[in-house]
């Protein structure tokens, strides 16, 4: 389970992409429920998550989260290392 405080960032930064100060993110978050959080925006999102960072992901990873969450616990795993 990611903290909220890496929710909160991941909040930030897609309020941020998408121009939407709305916008509360929580680890069952999917896509599909966020307006204008389309393919590309969510591409611009991981690139953002990876630059913010340091991390980079291989794309097959990239296509396979599924929420916010697994995302979130992907970055906190790979900052542990």
């Amino acid at each position: 389970m990611p903290s909220r405080e890496t929710l909160d960032q991941f909040t930030d930064i897609l309020r941020d992409l998408l121009a939407d100060n709305d916008i509360v993110l929580h680890a069952d978050t999917r896509r599909e429920t966020i307006p204008k959080w389309d393919s590309m925006n969510y591409l611009n999102f991981i690139m953002a998550l990876e630059m913010r960072y340091g991390v980079k992901f291989p794309l097959s990873q990239v296509e396979s989260f599924e929420t916010v969450g697994e995302i979130a616990d992907a970055v906190e795993k790979r900052l542990r290392k």
